[in-house]
């Protein structure tokens, strides 16, 4: 199979949707086509690619009962050449493996990720949209198919990858509320695997964010709230003092993003020094009360760098002037230059389509 092209179901001309730059929503639009795999018999088998249609799933299906469901988020971009790369889909790989592995799920093969992903994004890179905040979304994914109502890991499973188009994720700044009751992640959970659960659990507590004005939590650690972990969706970081710093990853409660791991590497390239620690809301709140709190910022795939203006501990508020920002606005110019090819890609995290 790895050194064969997925086979194509090809769509009678006729019913093949366009692609309408001007009227589209991130997360409600999908290409044509989609790749479907299923693993069974300790094999994956049937990969295709096919129209993108609605799945028929058995009522006792494991996945909607017992959450053995994974994912990913990656994106391919389109220069003002018309040349299309997508960025850094080896980390994501990686990742959904180690995803894979901590919900007892079957690793899935560099030919249906990798090269399905890539020849998916060849047939349908005429619905990515033209800007530089503007690409095609990617989301591959998995899920537990036995038709069986019991907790054990299933025999069988679907892999998939859909498309869509997506613009500016969030078009103003936001405001962040620092959660103080309510948990993402514990060390020895699953924290660090982007699950269905992970997500799921978070919409209570934003829910109750919004209801008083904000956007997103910043979500704290789960034995004191003390440390701050994620925002949102998203890795966090702060510039306080000059310095950037931002969560570490080592307790397993901090998701490893593709975004977050390719800022630090750039930043510390454009001079700034970035440290990976534990990070307290105290430290927060007194260096903001010094005068020593100059920005913070979220950074993730589908955001890319996401501006706050606003983030608030209880009743203490922390207010940024957005317009005053240095570190955010240079790392997201730099990133997008990259994407776009306008900048030598040294790293090579472009896979040219």
């Amino acid at each position: 199979m790895s050194a064969q092209k997925i086979p194509v179901i090809e769509i009678p001309k006729g019913e093949l949707k366009k692609f309408d730059p001007d009227n589209f929503s991130f997360g409600k639009n999908f290409t044509n086509y989609m790749l479907e795999a299923d693993y069974i018999n300790g094999e994956w088998t049937k990969a295709v690619i096919k129209k993108y249609e609605p799945l028929s799933l058995d009522p006792s299906t494991a996945a909607l009962h017992y959450g053995q469901t994974i994912f990913e988020g990656i994106k391919a971009f389109k220069n003002e050449k018309g040349d299309v790369a997508i960025f850094r889909p080896d980390q994501n790989f990686i990742r959904f493996n180690i995803s894979a592995e901590r919900m007892q799920m079957p690793t899935v093969p560099s030919w249906l990720f990798m090269e399905g992903m890539n020849q998916l994004v060849a047939l349908e890179k005429e619905w990515i949209p033209n800007g530089t905040d503007a690409s095609l979304y990617i989301r591959p994914f998995m899920i537990a198919t036995d038709p069986f109502l019991g907790v054990r890991p299933s025999q069988t499973y679907k892999f998939m990858i859909i498309l869509g188009p997506s613009g500016t994720y969030y078009s103003t700044p936001m405001k962040i509320l620092i959660e103080q009751k309510y948990t993402r992640a514990t060390p020895g959970g699953v924290g660090f695997a982007k699950n269905g659960g992970n997500y799921g659990a978070s919409l209570y507590p934003v829910s109750l964010a919004q209801q008083k004005g904000y956007d997103q939590v910043l979500w704290t650690d789960a034995i004191e709230h003390k440390f701050v972990e994620e925002v949102g969706m998203m890795n966090v970081m702060f510039v306080m003092d000059g310095k950037v710093i931002t969560p570490s990853i080592d307790r397993g409660t901090v998701l490893k993003g593709v975004t977050r791991n390719s800022a630090i590497i750039l930043l510390r390239e454009m001079g700034y020094e970035v440290e990976e620690r534990d990070l307290g809301v105290s430290e927060i709140v007194e260096a903001h009360k010094k005068g020593l709190f100059q920005e913070v910022f979220g950074v993730g795939t589908a955001a890319v760098v996401s501006y706050i203006s606003k983030l608030a501990h209880g009743d203490y508020i922390m207010d940024f002037d957005v317009d005053a920002l240095k570190v955010a606005p240079a790392l997201k110019k730099e990133l997008n230059d990259l994407r776009m090819g306008n900048i030598v890609d040294k790293h090579n995290w472009l896979v040219h389509i």
